[in-house]
């Protein structure tokens, strides 16, 4: 019997699934990623970070592959870690997005992330590696066009907050989220991770049978669902769990890396 032909595409979320939990890339995934290359396929970091978020990861990996960022909002080259396509909020949309959240949710506060930077309101509480990349204060978040809108609730979590969410805005803009806060990121409607990579697969005559991808969170599942093969680390979000074909290690014990050793030798 024969062994079926190793997928032509690897699409990977990065925090929570190829990295370590400290924000790591270790070398044994450093290495099978190298192996995904060799072999011809095309690797892709499909990701809710920002382009900024990407140097270290770019190092990292030495500057292999593409990266779809701001789930699906910006594509992003590793190799020369420039910003190749835009798929932007308008200032119509996010004036009327915050305006229907603040009526409806006062208790949130919100930041937006560019093609280029990051700003937030004054009450916005900064996590991640926001606290140390320059983030400027604003009085307001829809001067101009933004690649993600982000809003916190203090209180409230993620999964009731984004049904909020989708209810009153679902219309204007696509939300999901990615972290155990009460933090919603919402794109331009319909653009997901799975826009993103479905269109970059058919720009290189790839169809979704020929990837494999592997994710988290919530933000993953279009990804994971458009995907002919899809993984859940061990450590993801309990609906991720259930949506997935396999589930691989934790993302601290190289799950994405032994999958990656075993279709690519």
């Amino acid at each position: 019997m024969q062994s079926l032909p190793a997928p032509r595409l690897v699409a990977t979320d990065l925090d929570g699934t190829a990295l370590r939990t400290d924000g790591t890339v270790s070398p044994r995934t450093v290495a099978a990623f190298g192996k995904v290359e060799e072999s011809g396929a095309v690797l892709a970091f499909v990701t809710g970070r920002p382009p900024r978020w990407m140097g270290g990861v770019a190092a990292a990996v030495r500057h292999r592959g593409l990266a779809i960022c701001a789930n699906g909002a910006l594509i992003y080259d590793l190799h020369t870690e420039r910003i190749v396509e835009s798929h932007l909020i308008t200032v119509e949309v996010l004036e009327e997005v915050v305006a229907q959240l603040r009526a409806n949710v006062p208790e949130l506060v919100f930041s937006v992330e560019y093609e280029a930077g990051f700003a937030h309101e004054s009450d916005f509480l900064l996590g991640g590696l926001d606290r140390h990349q320059g983030a400027v204060r604003v009085d307001s978040v829809t001067a101009r066009p933004c690649a993600k809108l982000l809003a916190l609730h203090a209180a409230m979590g993620a999964d009731e907050l984004q049904a909020i969410v989708d209810e009153l805005v679902g219309h204007l803009v696509t939300a999901t989220h990615s972290s155990r806060r009460g933090l919603i990121e919402m794109s331009a409607q319909g653009v997901t991770k799975a826009s993103a990579l479905a269109a970059f697969a058919a720009q290189h005559g790839i169809k979704d049978t020929q990837t494999v991808a592997f994710g988290d969170m919530p933000n993953d599942l279009p990804m994971l669902s458009w995907a002919g093969t899809s993984y859940a680390v061990a450590n993801a979000h309990p609906d991720v769990l259930a949506a997935v074909d396999h589930v691989t290690a934790a993302n601290d014990d190289d799950g994405v890396a032994r999958v990656l050793e075993e279709l690519y030798g």
